[in-house]
């Protein structure tokens, strides 16, 4: 039973709280816990020690992962490890020249993977038809970014950090023949991984205030989103003015990523090439 929070940990909720939302109607918890500490203190890590994992703690971190929940206990998902150095200035070359993944101890790949359910039809002598319509493959990227999340929650509790990398979907088929990648398999994400530089700052990224994502028995878009969207464009410039950013402001930059196929760094495409990947979507 959840006890409700001492007047300390109130505090200290409502500074997490603060910290994410930059905002003075910020929501004050009436329980916090440290689960909750971890949740709101998350940020994106680019600059990693010169260290190795410790021992066990990739399989510790996989475990977290394997415990999100998967659609119908498909488990519709893999990871792909990659520690080797040329390798992973390989993939850092394919995302566009990302230097934190050549610095992180390890870069993980997560996967969206049919192949083992097609697999195991052929086995049985069964058929597996299901498989190529877009529900599996979409059931696929959600298993992979739940685990995936996961992995972040257990990594940060064990002191590491982490940063996700998109950019593996700008040259798909470059990445799947570099992780020797079966058919119906695609490479969803990238996610580095290491020991975070305490030398390099690295804050609390704001978030869209809530009445802009808690919508109450039916969707809204009115005035409310209005006054969270533009709170969070003025916070955002002072978090990009903090971190030594372009000061663009959230509209801006989030207007600039959906402008058109232009902008897409490739992924415009990935119908196509999911096609060549084997993953032929109905």
């Amino acid at each position: 039973m959840n006890k409700p929070a001492t007047d300390i940990e109130t505090l200290k909720g409502a500074a997490a709280m603060f910290a994410r939302y930059r905002r003075d109607d910020s929501p004050t918890p009436m329980h916090w816990n440290e689960t909750l500490d971890l949740l709101l203190a998350h940020r994106s890590h680019r600059a990693f020690l010169p260290r190795k994992l410790p021992e066990g703690a990739l399989e510790t971190i996989i475990a977290g992962a394997q415990s999100a929940s998967t659609s119908s206990n498909l488990q519709v998902w893999s990871v792909v490890a990659i520690e080797d150095q040329e390798r992973k200035n390989r993939l850092a070359d394919l995302a566009g020249g990302q230097q934190h993944i050549r610095d992180c101890a390890v870069f993980l790949v997560w996967l969206s993977d049919l192949a083992r359910l097609d697999n195991l039809a052929k086995l049985n002598g069964r058929e597996a038809g299901a498989l190529p319509y877009v529900e599996l493959f979409l059931t696929g990227v959600v298993d992979a970014a739940l685990a995936a999340q996961n992995a972040v929650v257990a990594l940060e509790s064990l002191g590491l950090g982490s940063v996700y990398i998109g950019a593996m979907r700008n040259k798909p088929l470059e990445v799947a023949k570099e992780l020797n990648l079966p058919p119906n398999v695609f490479g969803v994400f990238g996610m580095a991984v290491g020991f975070p530089d305490p030398a390099v700052d690295t804050g609390v990224k704001p978030r869209l205030g809530q009445r802009a994502v808690l919508h109450r028995e039916q969707y809204q878009w009115g005035e409310a989103q209005l006054d969270a969207i533009n709170t969070l464009d003025a916070k955002f410039r002072d978090f990009q003015k903090e971190q030594g950013l372009p000061e663009q402001g959230w509209i801006r930059q989030v207007l600039s990523r959906v402008r058109g196929p232009d902008a897409m760094s490739g992924r415009h495409k990935l119908k196509e090439e999911l096609a060549a990947l084997g993953v032929e979507l109905k």
